[in-house]
């Protein structure tokens, strides 16, 4: 009886077993430095007298000043105002042609599958650093073989890296790496639809575009509400390319991006207690936002269901 309870106790603990590794790196990787971050943001630096010698800037509680502060700043909230823009040109755009690469390669008339498929792939594998500085050096005029190609034919050479254009030529950046992951996606949701469904739409003589329209789009729903939930988080936290393409246009700042003011209040000017209260204004905002997309997509969901239970 012994022995045998044992044995029970260890298939039942078996899985706990398997739990701990990957628990303890969560721990110190992430929840640790969270609420690191989280303890930073409620202290601050006291300075007494001219901050010389020992115990003249002494850490301290500061409440939610550092809140205040970080609420207050307006180079925070103009950071997000253009965020918010980048955003608007990047995720539609992005998952639009997702979308559409992934229909395409999903057709029966689709030639060199495979190739296509990688080709369309592969900026995703480039490091996004090494992607922003390559389009960096083709939006510089001295540089481009764009602009040399314009100068020759007599066209106008626009400025892609100052006022409105900026923004363009981030959002490009994006969407020429972040597009294959989505239609990688997307595809994987396609492929695994039955054959039959098609052949019966067929068979109702519907035609290849109604079938995408009325068939393949409503039934991968889903892989479009995780591409665009996984979208919005890259946009709120859009860093490598504003910072790399920083040292080529005065057009970018210190602050361009929420992250950005972060990282420049934190290592440029010292202050980690603010930066840390900005990274958990950001961290939640990026929680709520996303809270409450999958809440909204998952009550759709189960409203069309139920539309489609009571037909």
């Amino acid at each position: 009886m012994t022995i045998a309870r044992r044995r029970s106790y260890g298939v039942k603990g078996a899985p706990y077993a398997f739990l701990v590794p990957a628990t303890i790196l969560f721990a110190l990787f992430f929840a640790l430095p969270i609420g690191y971050a989280v303890w930073l943001s409620f202290r601050k630096v006291r300075v007494s007298g001219l901050g010389l010698g020992s115990g003249a800037r002494k850490e301290v509680w500061a409440g939610v000043e550092n809140y205040t502060d970080a609420f207050t700043d307006s180079e925070l909230l103009d950071g997000a105002l253009r965020v918010l823009g980048y955003g608007c040109i990047v995720v539609p755009v992005m998952l639009g042609l997702a979308l559409l690469f992934a229909l395409m390669l999903d057709s029966d008339k689709v030639r060199l599958a495979p190739f296509t498929r990688l080709a369309i792939f592969l900026p995703y594998a480039i490091p996004g650093v090494v992607a922003a500085l390559l389009w960096g050096f083709l939006y510089l005029p001295d540089v481009s073989p764009f602009y040399f190609v314009l100068e020759k034919l007599g066209m106008p050479q626009p400025d892609l890296l100052d006022g409105g254009p900026l923004y363009l030529a981030l959002s490009n950046i994006a969407v020429w790496g972040g597009t294959g992951f989505n239609m990688i996606v997307i595809y994987t949701s396609l492929q695994a639809i039955p054959a039959e469904v098609y052949e019966a739409a067929k068979l109702d003589g519907a035609t290849p575009t109604q079938i995408a329209l009325r068939i393949k789009i409503p039934m991968v729903a889903p892989s479009l509400v995780l591409t665009f939930f996984f979208s919005i988080i890259a946009t709120l936290q859009v860093f490598n390319e504003p910072t790399t393409l920083k040292p080529l246009t005065n057009s970018v700042s210190t602050t361009w991006s929420p992250l950005m003011k972060v990282y420049r209040d934190a290592f440029g000017t010292g202050d980690i207690y603010l930066a840390a209260a900005e990274a958990v204004i950001i961290a939640f905002a990026t929680l709520v936002l996303s809270f409450g997309f999958l809440r909204a997509a998952n009550r759709r969901t189960r409203r069309d269901a139920s539309h489609g239970g009571a037909r």
